[in-house]
């Protein structure tokens, strides 16, 4: 008995034995990025049949897991309407425009006791659709930008369906971010700035890391405690997330928690992106071939348990410094 103990023992600490179940199933990953990644939704560009075909899709994942749609709307899509930069509400475009309308898609689970306080899981469900050929292929599929983000955000409303928040958590498909953020900045009008706790966006998580497996980077890091509170969630796990090794990339302000940041949200941007040597990146061969479907699924399990005293309501990360010199985004 005690020889079998001790090879217990040491196979835990090996690694071989997992110490716990692990909720996110892999097989899941790979069957919602490749319904997103699929040469049928055309890149998902925006204003194309290919983006509606993505919101239908994620729509329907979101009814499955059970959300409800955000207060005052009918359904889960967040509809505005863009003419040039600007951006409007579908009752306030001026006469004489001639509009373009691909929304949001936005969900949630009303939180048990502090259901006024939000919690944000977002990604961007839109990409460039057809490009300049490589070869015969023109589709720009976006498995990584982001298709891997829109998983985690799906799995992510799953899993805390099954574990319920006690603050109200909100899970967004932004549509536009690659054409300058619209649906972003169309969201963060719908809601007070003061009552979001925290914005966990997740953008391009389908690979390794700079820092290896297990690890992941924070947006932003040093702006608000956010990050330390997630690790903290962590102790006694191998999972370390990291500041953004690449600043000079400014990705803080490139991504869809840029314009809640701004208003003080401690609003960050998770990704595992080796931006500064991804060949793929804004390519056609983002595709479903290029990822690593363990490594998502393990990102997404950290995401999951590292929010728990956030959508718990126990912790409350610091609030980002406003900038004062910006005017807040405004719809028109």
């Amino acid at each position: 008995m005690k020889i079998k103990v001790l090879s217990l023992f040491g196979l835990l600490l090996a690694g071989m034995i997992p110490l716990k179940a692990q909720q996110i199933n892999e097989q899941e990953v790979s069957r919602i990025i490749s319904v997103l990644a699929a040469d049928s939704l055309q890149g998902r560009g925006t204003y194309t049949p290919g983006i509606e075909k993505a919101s239908l899709f994620i729509e329907a994942e979101f009814a499955k897991a059970g959300l409800v749609p955000l207060p005052g709307a009918s359904d889960f899509r967040q509809r505005f309407a863009t003419v040039g930069r600007k951006i409007y509400a579908l009752d306030s475009i001026p006469a004489g425009q001639d509009p373009k309308f691909l929304h949001n898609v936005a969900g949630m689970i009303k939180g048990s006791s502090k259901p006024d306080e939000y919690v944000i899981f977002s990604g961007h469900y839109d990409h460039l659709g057809i490009i300049k050929a490589d070869g015969t292929d023109s589709i720009a599929n976006g498995a990584d930008d982001d298709a891997s983000g829109i998983t985690a955000v799906i799995l992510l409303a799953d899993h805390f369906a099954k574990h319920p928040p006690e603050r109200s958590v909100i899970f967004a498909a932004f549509t536009a971010e690659e054409m300058g953020g619209f649906g972003s900045r169309y969201f963060s009008l719908q809601l007070d700035p003061a009552k979001i706790i925290a914005m966990f966006n997740i953008e391009m998580i389908g690979k390794e890391s700079k820092f290896g497996r297990n690890s992941a980077f924070i947006t932003g890091y040093e702006r608000s405690d956010f990050g330390k509170i997630l690790q903290k969630n962590l102790d006694g796990s191998s999972f370390q997330f990291h500041p953004d090794p690449y600043p000079e990339q400014r990705l803080f302000y490139r991504s869809d928690n840029a314009t809640l940041a701004k208003l003080g949200v401690p609003a960050h941007t998770i990704s595992t992106t080796q931006i500064d040597k991804d060949t793929l990146y804004h390519s056609v061969n983002d595709e479903i071939e290029s990822m690593d479907m363990k490594n998502i699924a393990d990102i997404i399990e950290a995401i999951a348990v590292s929010a728990k005293s956030i959508v718990g309501g126990k912790d409350a990360p610091t609030r980002i410094e406003e900038e004062k010199d910006r005017a807040p985004v405004k719809a028109q």
